[in-house]
């Protein structure tokens, strides 16, 4: 699965002022559970948070990557938010988050969910791309710069 078939551009947040990692997952929840998915909130947070308190999703230099598995919903769905100033989100490096693709998909799907986090892992070790997202001042180009790199990048 694409990049472009995770995201639409009204899941892509640029400058995003939250301050910590509770609000920035609160965040992410609402985008996911947004017009067009048949996910609540609530819901999105709560498996979000079950997620992160197994371990940290932030991989480190800058990145997080919050996903989970959900029951009821039919296919994977994906948020992208850069944020204004990074928060603390218990990476290895120590380093405040700053870019964050959170994901939920299918609670069936353990393969593809494995496929689309290992993905977004290459994405966010091409240096190149990430800071092309780091420069970026809007969500359009946002979303224009993680489609164009998962179209170039498709498994």
């Amino acid at each position: 699965m694409q990049i472009g078939e995770l995201l639409s551009l009204d899941r892509v947040v640029e400058n995003a002022d939250v301050t910590s990692k509770k609000r920035t997952l609160e965040l992410i929840s609402g985008l996911l559970s947004g017009e067009g998915t048949e996910l609540s909130a609530d819901e999105v947070f709560d498996t979000l948070l079950a997620r992160e308190r197994l371990g940290s999703t932030g991989l480190g230099a800058g990145v997080a990557i919050p996903h989970g598995r959900m029951k009821g919903i039919q296919q994977a769905v994906g948020a992208f938010v850069k944020l204004h100033e990074g928060v603390d989100f218990d990476a290895p490096d120590k380093r405040p988050v700053d870019l964050l693709f959170a994901l939920i998909v299918p609670e069936e799907c353990t393969d593809a969910h494995l496929d689309i986090l290992a993905q977004l892992a290459r994405l966010f070790r091409d240096d190149e791309t990430v800071e092309q997202l780091r420069q970026c001042t809007d969500g359009t180009t946002l979303y224009r710069t993680l489609t164009e790199w998962g179209a170039r990048h498709a498994a």
